[in-house]
């Protein structure tokens, strides 16, 4: 076991711009499993190795970005790379984490366009996925007792919002009950002497899309995804009802096997799920030409991924203010444990789809003792699984 961390002081001094977008550039081209996996991953990167930030400003961080529309896993590297490096490290963690995902999904599009079927990737993602739950264990392992502060009440609240998660309930629901919850509870308990109150911060004006538009249009493309991109809170299964909504019922521009192709595409690839988008925009515009296509690609990406680059540039100067105030930091607390909540039901349900057999349980293991025991870099884990998933596939 390595020496132990002291994770409440990061060293003085920020890191530099370019060590910033390399660790979010290495991300974007190695961090599979979607959001749950990215958020884990991130923190063993900033706070375990690197001593960016300590665990209670992940958590607060975290917090904020599953309370703002959009990809949180997305929004938390734009956060980390604005507390590191400013408005420049805002736009480079987001960017380089976001452009080899957008990359790799714009050649499978072309791909597909071309020979009309995806890439067989199954041997690959049959490795990763086990290190995927690993990854995500190891973080809620070291993050939880952070959240939960040793507070009993606290520990219920969590069990509460993960029974709630499971049962269906709307994610921003669960995360604003936690928040009030816990805020309301401290107040009865006598512990905050000041009332307070916090909403969610959301983007007051969204672009208007064109109520009809049967033909193609770069600008409506745009607009379409700029406009889910300022409203859809929580995962890449609500992401899917508003592109069906917009794009197959409302446009006409995708069918339904089109659309759960474009989603597979996301998911399969690393970095972030909402480069769906970018799968969507070439599909669309390659009707119109290859260039139509390539910008319907870059405009599809840049409309879904820009509210997030603007909402954590408003929000971030909030989140100290936040801890400041004894309501409104109760109402963070709530929040993070209820984001813990949420990364520990998905963790489940990855896993009925991850550990399918004992190849996949021993990989699931292996990686778990590699993390906890000996401290292993998450990219070689995952690449690690990707070749013994290829390999067991291959003898299968």
């Amino acid at each position: 076991m390595g020496a132990s961390v002291d994770e409440r002081a990061p060293p003085e001094g920020r890191p530099s711009l370019s060590s910033v977008a390399l660790l979010f550039l290495r991300l974007g081209f190695t961090a599979f499993g979607g959001p749950a996996a990215h958020i884990a991953i991130m923190e063993n990167e900033v706070v375990r190795r690197r001593r960016w930030v300590s665990s209670e400003r992940f958590l607060d961080l975290l917090g904020a970005s599953n309370l703002i529309p959009g990809p949180s896993s997305t929004e938390l590297a734009i956060f980390l790379g604005y507390e590191q490096a400013g408005l420049a490290g805002l736009v480079l963690a987001g960017t380089c984490f976001i452009l080899p995902a957008a990359v790799m999904v714009a050649l499978l599009a072309w791909a597909y366009v071309r020979f009309g079927s995806l890439p067989q990737v199954a041997g690959v993602l049959y490795g990763i996925k086990p290190v995927v739950i690993a990854v995500i264990l190891q973080a809620l392992w070291r993050l939880g007792p952070k959240a939960i502060k040793r507070s009993i009440p606290l520990a219920v609240l969590g069990a509460a919002a993960c029974a709630a998660f499971a049962l269906g309930v709307d994610a921003i629901v669960v995360l604003v009950g936690g928040g009030i919850v816990w805020l309301l509870g401290r107040q009865l308990a006598g512990r905050a002497n000041r009332a307070g109150a916090i909403a969610p911060p959301l983007l007051a004006a969204t672009a208007a899309v064109p109520a009809s538009a049967a033909s193609f249009s770069l600008l409506t493309l745009f607009l379409t995804f700029l406009k889910i991109g300022a409203v859809v809170f929580g995962s890449g299964y609500v992401l899917l009802a508003f592109l069906r909504a917009d794009l197959v019922d409302r446009l006409h521009w995708l069918t339904e096997p089109q659309l759960l192709d474009a989603v597979a595409i996301g998911q399969v690839t690393p970095g972030p799920v909402f480069t769906t988008a970018t799968f969507i925009g070439y599909l669309v515009g390659s009707r119109a030409g290859v260039g139509a296509a390539a910008w319907g690609a870059v405009l599809a990406t840049i409309g879904i991924f820009l509210p997030g680059f603007v909402l954590v540039a408003l929000v971030r100067p909030l989140v100290a203010r936040v801890r400041k105030s004894a309501a409104a930091s109760a109402f963070l607390d709530g929040v993070n444990v209820a984001a813990l909540a949420l990364m520990a039901v998905v963790t489940v349900q990855l896993a009925r789809t991850a550990l399918i057999d004992v190849p996949t349980i021993l990989i699931a293991l292996a990686g778990a003792v590699a993390l906890i025991r000996f401290e292993v870099n998450t990219t070689w884990l995952v690449a690690g699984g990707a070749l013994l998933g290829a390999a067991t596939q291959a003898v299968h």
